[in-house]
C-alpha cells in the first residue's frame, strides 16, 4: 500500500498532464489533505516522476481511469475526450472531477449527469474561478455596498497574445477556442450571481491572423431589463478592466485579477503565505464627481474547491458544482453558439433542474 495513503484518504486519479494538469490540479490536489494524488495518466512519464515521485503513471488514459486502487478520477485531457473519459471513470465506479469546459455538447453532458446520478457517484466540473478574488471582491462589495437595482455587469478576460501557439486549445477542433476555454468561466460568474438568462446574443469571431480557431467573443446574456455583457479577445494590449457593476445608486469597478494562476504558474505552494492576496481593491463611485470608496478584496481560495469536493465524496453530499449547473452553462455555451451563426438573440433551453439549480445571489442582495 502507498505510504502516503491514510485510513480515510481518498485517492486520485490525475489524467492529462499537461498545463491544466501539471500547473493546476496537481499542485491543488497534493496540497488538500484527505486527497492523494496516486496515479497520473500521461505520456509525459518522466516529467511526472521528476515532479510527483511517488505516483504510478500509466501512458493509456483508460487503464489510468479504471485503475482499482482510485477513489476520484480528475480529467484535464483536451476537451473533446471529456465525455468518453468521464463516462468510462463513472461506469468503473469512481468519483469524477472534470476540467471545464464540462463536454462539447450539451446531449453528453446531461447523459453524464445522468449517469452519475444512477450510480451515485460525485461528478463535478473545475469552475475555480468561482474563487478568484476579483469574484469574491465583487460578491462581497455588491452585499455590503448597495448600488441599488443591478441594471448591468460587464465581466471580461482578454489577454494579449498576437501570436497563435501550436496547441490544441488554439486549433479549430471540437472544444477548441475562446468560448469553450473562458466561456465556461465567464458564463458560471454569471448564473452564480443572477441564475440562468432568459436569452443570449453572441458574436464569436477569429480575429488574429493565422488562427483558426475562435479568439474573440462578445456575448449578452438577458435578463428582464438587466444585461450581463461577457467579453474576451487575445489582442487586448490594454489593461482591460475585470468587472463593472452598474446600479441605480452607484457603480462597482474591480480593475485588477485574480493572481492565483500566476502564483502556480511561479511554482508557489497554494495556502502559503500570500497565497491568492489581491491588493486592488474594488471601487464603489455613487456619483460622476465623487471620489471612489476603496473596498478590498479577499483572497483568493482555489484550495477550497478540491477541499468540497473532498468533504462531498466523505458525507455523499453536494459537490462544489453539481452536474445540473455544470449542464446549465452548457446550455448557455450551445446556445451562444447558435446566437453567433444564425445572428439572432436566442433563448436557451434548461431542464427544469438545470432552472431550479441555482440561489442566485443578487437575489439575496
Amino acid at each position: 500500500m502507498d505510504e502516503n495513503v491514510r485510513p480515510g484518504d481518498t485517492r486520485v486519479s490525475l489524467i492529462g498532464f499537461g498545463y491544466a494538469g501539471r500547473v493546476i490540479h496537481a499542485p491543488l490536489i497534493s496540497a488538500t489533505p484527505g486527497l492523494v494524488l496516486s496515479v497520473v495518466g500521461s505520456r509525459q512519464r518522466e516529467q511526472v516522476r521528476l515532479a510527483y515521485p511517488h505516483v504510478e503513471v500509466l501512458a493509456d488514459p483508460l487503464f489510468a481511469v479504471r485503475h482499482p486502487d482510485v477513489d476520484l478520477v480528475v480529467i484535464a485531457t483536451p476537451n473533446d475526450t471529456h465525455a468518453s473519459l468521464a463516462a468510462a471513470a463513472i461506469r468503473a465506479g469512481r468519483h469524477v472531477v472534470v476540467d471545464k469546459p464540462f463536454t462539447v455538447t450539451l446531449a453528453d453532458a446531461r447523459s453524464l449527469a445522468g449517469a452519475a446520478s444512477d450510480s451515485g457517484r460525485v461528478l463535478s466540473v473545475f469552475q475555480n474561478r468561482r474563487w478568484d478574488s476579483d469574484f469574491l471582491g465583487l460578491t462581497e462589495a455588491l452585499a455590503t455596498a448597495s448600488i441599488g437595482d443591478i441594471v448591468e455587469l460587464r465581466s471580461e478576460i482578454s489577454r494579449y497574445r498576437p501570436q497563435v501557439r501550436d496547441r490544441w486549445r488554439e486549433h479549430n477542433v471540437p472544444g477548441g477556442g475562446l468560448w469553450y476555454d473562458l466561456g465556461p468561466h465567464l458564463i458560471d460568474q454569471a448564473l452564480l450571481l443572477f441564475g440562468p438568462p432568459q436569452t443570449i446574443l453572441a458574436d464569436l469571431q477569429i480575429q488574429r491572423g493565422g488562427a483558426s480557431a475562435v479568439d474573440w467573443f462578445h456575448a449578452i446574456l438577458g435578463y428582464a431589463r438587466m444585461r450581463v455583457i461577457l467579453a474576451s479577445s487575445m489582442l487586448a494590449a490594454d489593461p482591460s478592466t475585470r468587472f463593472l457593476a452598474r446600479g441605480t445608486k452607484g457603480s462597482l469597478v474591480k480593475r485588477g485579477s485574480d493572481r492565483q494562476e500566476q502564483q502556480l504558474v511561479r511554482g508557489q505552494k497554494p495556502g502559503s503565505a500570500g497565497w491568492g492576496e489581491d491588493p486592488d481593491p474594488v471601487l464603489r463611485i455613487a456619483a460622476e464627481d465623487a471620489a471612489p470608496t476603496e473596498i478590498a478584496a479577499p483572497p483568493g481560495n482555489y484550495p477550497r474547491y478540491y477541499e468540497a469536493i473532498r468533504d462531498a465524496i466523505r458525507t455523499k453530499g453536494a459537490p462544489p458544482v453539481t452536474p445540473a449547473q455544470a449542464t446549465t452553462v452548457m446550455a448557455v455555451i450551445e446556445a451562444g453558439i447558435k446566437s453567433s451563426r444564425e445572428h439572432h438573440l436566442v433563448s436557451p433551453e434548461y431542464s427544469d433542474a438545470e432552472r431550479l439549480a441555482w440561489n442566485p445571489i443578487a437575489a439575496t442582495l
